[in-house]
């Protein structure tokens, strides 16, 4: 199994390179925290009870993780589950000994491509609520977090949807 996941600041085109890479035929998973904060009540988990949004976050990732156990070619991942040690080091919460052993024992086996912050096309939306400052400061809160767990994290170039597919694709 070859895991590709894309990973850093919020609103840097991970999303739109994985829809790209979905048209292309790749098998892909979204970022399931965008799908929890969609649910009733998800905005106020996350504002209110970090801990416990990192655990239904976790949780989300673990099925997809799973989902895709027996898939033949190559999946891209809409983050993974360093993102969420990530989330709750930026939140000041301590990472529980479950999601780190998680971390460090479900390896993703591809490369951990980072969206680094962009400001040119970065903008909040109904579940993207990060200032610009916010959006830096998650990426950098992430991208430690991958770091951390071992993987070697390569960033995507700063140019166009077309541009970032090919880029992917030639890391496959």
């Amino acid at each position: 199994m070859r895991h590709v996941v894309l990973t850093g600041a919020p609103g840097a085109g991970k999303t739109t390179l994985l829809v790209q890479a979905g048209n292309a035929g790749l098998a892909t998973s979204p970022e399931v925290a965008r799908t929890l904060l969609q649910q009733p009540g998800g905005m106020s988990l996350r504002a209110s009870d970090p801990l416990g949004f990192a655990a239904a976050m976790l949780e989300a990732h673990l099925r997809e993780y799973e989902r895709f156990s027996t898939h033949k070619g190559p999946v891209i991942f809409d983050r993974g589950f360093p993102d969420v040690a990530g989330f709750l080091d930026l939140s000041g919460v301590v990472v529980p000994a479950e999601l780190d052993r998680v971390c460090r024992t479900l390896r993703y086996n591809g490369p951990v491509l980072r969206a680094p912050a962009w400001r040119a096309i970065y903008q909040p939306d109904a579940e993207r609520i990060q200032d610009w400052d916010g959006a830096a400061a998650s990426d950098a809160a992430v991208t430690a977090a991958w770091r951390r767990y071992g993987y070697t994290v390569e960033d995507l170039p700063l140019v166009s949807e077309l541009a970032r597919l090919k880029f992917l694709m030639e890391r496959l």
